[in-house]
């Protein structure tokens, strides 16, 4: 349903975001790394809010994204097996420990970037798209009920070309959505070049895969 071009032509603006998610002249990597990582947890939390009273454990037992399901590992590294509601939760969880931890993500004058830094934007980022992806894939009814998909693909578009400016995501990781992606991001308005978009998610829905 999400792909139906009446459903994808659907914004809530027309700006070039490939302009937008450049780093401006003098400002600091990290620093620009930080600060949209954190607006787009806050909301891409916010878009997930609106259709989480449907995202139950009866309606999504596992945290699936086409043909793929996802586990949570926790912090011993453990696989755990999980309801979407419950990744969504540990997602979001462990996400607002790290951005409000002043050691990870630093606000005030003088402190440093931890060196590993860059390797946690991109963790964040992996666990960010698993929802954008389950939105999508589970929940795009609902959100066009609500009429917020032009919200969702606003928000999506962004999102993917920030990544791919900064190389924040596996070309692997986000080749399940990669034909979404192609008609977002390379239409009028998504500002995308169709760079790494080649429609890996349409051909192979035949069997489950586990990550």
């Amino acid at each position: 349903m999400y792909l139906e071009p009446e459903h994808t032509k659907s914004r809530i603006t027309d700006f070039e975001f490939k302009e937008l998610v450049v780093l401006p002249r003098e400002i600091d990597l990290n620093e620009w790394l930080a600060s949209n990582t954190t607006t787009f947890f806050h909301h891409i939390n916010l878009q997930y809010s609106t259709i989480s009273e449907f995202c139950t454990g009866e309606t999504c037992q596992t945290m699936a994204v086409c043909n793929t399901q996802y586990y949570w590992y926790d912090e011993r590294g453990k696989k755990v097996k999980c309801t979407a509601p419950q990744y969504v939760d540990f997602v979001m969880s462990s996400v607002q420990k790290l951005v409000t931890d002043e050691d990870m993500f630093p606000t005030k004058y003088g402190r440093e970037f931890p060196s590993s830094f860059e390797a946690l934007v991109k963790k964040i980022c992996k666990y960010l798209f698993h929802v954008l992806g389950h939105i999508y894939w589970a929940h795009f009814k609902e959100t066009l009920a609500l009429e917020l998909h032009g919200h969702l693909n606003t928000l999506y578009i962004h999102f993917i070309l920030f990544t791919r400016e900064f190389s924040l995501l596996d070309p692997k990781e986000t080749a399940i959505m990669d034909d979404l992606t192609e008609v977002l991001c390379c239409s009028p308005g998504g500002g995308g070049d169709g760079d790494g978009a080649s429609g890996g998610a349409s051909g192979a829905q035949n069997h489950v895969k586990e990550r």
